[in-house]
C-alpha cells in the first residue's frame, strides 16, 4: 500500500498556512498596483531554448528539463524574468514602459533545506522599456513599502552595480564565486577562487578592490531617488554580485536581521535579455520577492497573531431538520449583506458537534436558531472565544456583521 506523501521539496498548503500566504499576496498586489503595475501570467512550461543559456552554468544544473509527449524539449520555468522577456519579444506592441507584476510558482532542483524548496512562488515586479534611474529607484521603494506593510522592522536592501563589478573583473565565473559569500566563509570562497586559477595575490587584490569600491554616479542617483520615494534601509554592498548572467547594471537583494533565512528579495537591471530572445532592444529592471521565505518569517516572528485561519465570520447551525429553513434564510440574508457565512450542511448533526466544528476551524461566531428562538423571531449568537451568548432580534445579526 502506498504511503500518502509529497515529493521532497514540494508542499501542501493547508488552510491555516494559506491564510498567511493569501494575505501576503494581497498585500503585495496592493503595493504593486499603487505604483501602477498590472498583472501578467505565463505558462508553467516553456521551450527549453527559451530557458537555457540565460542564467549561468550553476543555475542550469537546477533546471527541470525534459521532452514532452510530442518530443519537444521543454522545461519548467526557473524564474519569472526570462518568461517576461519572452513575452516582450513575442508581443512587441505592448505599451512602453511596460509595468507588470507576476505571482506564480517556479521550479528548481535544489538541495532542500530550511526555506529552500523545489517548487516555490516568486512575486515579481518589473518595468520594461526605460533605463531611467527612477525606474530602478521605484523598485527599491516597492520592496521597502512591501516589507513595512508586512510588519518587518529590521531589514536591509543591499545594492551594487554590475558596472562597478565589471570594472574589477569581467569574469562571470569569478563573480559567481564571490556571490557565494552569503553562503560560505571568506576562506572557503578564497579556496574556490584558488581552484579556478587565481593566485593568492590576485585573490587579495580582488577583495581589496571590492572592499574599496564606491557607488558610481548612476547607482548613487538610484539610491538618492529611492530614499526620496520613501525606501528604507538601502545600503551599498560592494560584495553583492547576484549569480545570474543577465544582469547588466544596478543589482539588489534584501535580507532580514532575524531569522537568518537568506535573501528574501533579489533583482536588478537586465538591459540585454529581451534582445537575446529575439525581441526588441528594451532595457528592463525588476525584482522578485520570495513568497515562501516571507511567509516563513511572518510565522517565525509571529507578526500576525490575530490572523484567522478561516475567512468565515459566522457559522449558522441547524438545530433540527424542522428548523433548517430558518437557518437557510438567515445565512442567505447574512451573505447578501456581505458577511462570510458557513451554513452547517447536515441537519441531523447534534448542536454540540457543530459547535466543536466551529471551534476547530477558528470561526469566531456561531448562530443558533432553536425552537425558543424561532418562536420569538430571534437568533442566539455565541462568541466562540469568550463563550458569551446574546439573543438578538432576527434582523439584528444582519447589521451586527455587515
Amino acid at each position: 500500500m502506498t504511503t500518502p506523501q509529497t515529493l521532497k521539496g514540494f508542499r501542501d498548503f493547508l488552510p491555516e498556512t494559506m491564510a498567511i500566504r493569501s494575505r501576503v499576496i494581497n498585500t503585495l498586489k496592493s503595493v504593486f498596483e499603487k505604483y501602477g503595475f498590472s498583472e501578467l501570467q505565463t505558462p508553467t512550461l516553456e521551450y527549453a531554448e527559451v530557458l537555457t543559456g540565460k542564467y549561468g552554468s550553476e543555475a542550469e544544473k537546477l533546471m527541470y528539463l525534459f521532452k514532452d509527449p510530442g518530443g519537444r524539449d521543454v522545461g519548467l520555468k526557473y524564474d519569472l524574468t526570462v518568461p517576461l522577456a519572452r513575452v516582450m519579444a513575442q508581443y512587441p506592441n505592448l505599451p512602453k514602459p511596460f509595468k507588470r507584476y507576476q505571482i506564480q510558482p517556479v521550479f528548481r532542483a535544489e538541495n532542500t533545506q530550511k526555506s529552500r524548496y523545489r517548487e516555490f512562488y516568486q512575486c515579481d515586479v518589473d518595468t520594461v522599456g526605460t533605463s531611467a534611474p527612477l525606474a530602478d529607484a521605484e523598485i527599491l521603494a516597492i520592496i521597502s513599502d512591501s516589507l513595512v506593510a508586512f510588519g518587518f522592522k529590521e531589514f536591509t536592501i543591499r545594492v551594487n552595480s554590475r558596472t562597478i563589478l565589471f570594472s574589477i573583473t569581467r569574469d562571470l565565473n569569478i563573480l559567481q564565486t564571490i556571490d557565494k559569500l552569503d553562503k560560505k566563509s571568506v576562506d572557503e570562497v578564497r579556496v574556490e577562487l584558488s581552484q579556478k586559477g587565481l593566485s593568492l595575490s590576485q585573490i587579495s587584490d580582488l577583495f581589496s578592490k571590492l572592499d574599496s569600491a564606491k557607488p558610481d554616479e548612476n547607482l548613487q542617483q538610484v539610491i538618492n531617488l529611492a530614499q526620496k520615494l520613501g525606501a528604507k534601509n538601502v545600503q551599498f554592498d560592494p560584495r553583492l554580485v547576484r549569480g545570474l548572467d543577465y544582469y547588466t547594471g544596478v543589482i539588489f537583494e534584501t535580507v532580514v536581521t532575524e531569522p537568518k533565512i537568506g535573501s528574501i528579495t533579489g533583482g536588478g537591471r537586465y538591459d540585454n535579455l529581451i534582445k537575446s530572445l529575439g525581441g526588441p532592444d528594451l532595457p528592463a529592471v525588476g525584482t522578485t520577492l520570495g513568497l515562501d521565505r516571507i511567509c516563513d518569517i511572518i510565522e517565525e516572528l509571529n507578526l500576525w497573531p490575530n490572523l484567522s485561519p478561516t475567512p468565515t465570520q459566522i457559522l449558522v447551525t441547524i438545530f433540527s431538520p424542522d428548523l433548517a429553513n430558518n437557518s437557510i434564510k438567515l445565512s442567505t440574508k447574512l451573505r447578501q449583506a456581505g458577511t462570510a457565512v458557513e451554513l452547517y450542511p447536515d441537519d441531523r448533526t447534534k448542536l454540540e458537534k457543530q459547535l466543536k466544528y466551529a471551534s476547530q476551524k477558528g470561526i469566531p461566531y456561531v448562530a443558533i436558531i432553536g425552537p425558543e428562538e424561532a418562536a420569538n423571531n430571534e437568533v442566539k449568537v455565541k462568541n466562540m472565544s469568550t463563550g458569551e451568548q446574546k439573543c438578538l432580534p432576527a434582523s439584528e445579526p444582519i447589521s451586527f456583521f455587515s
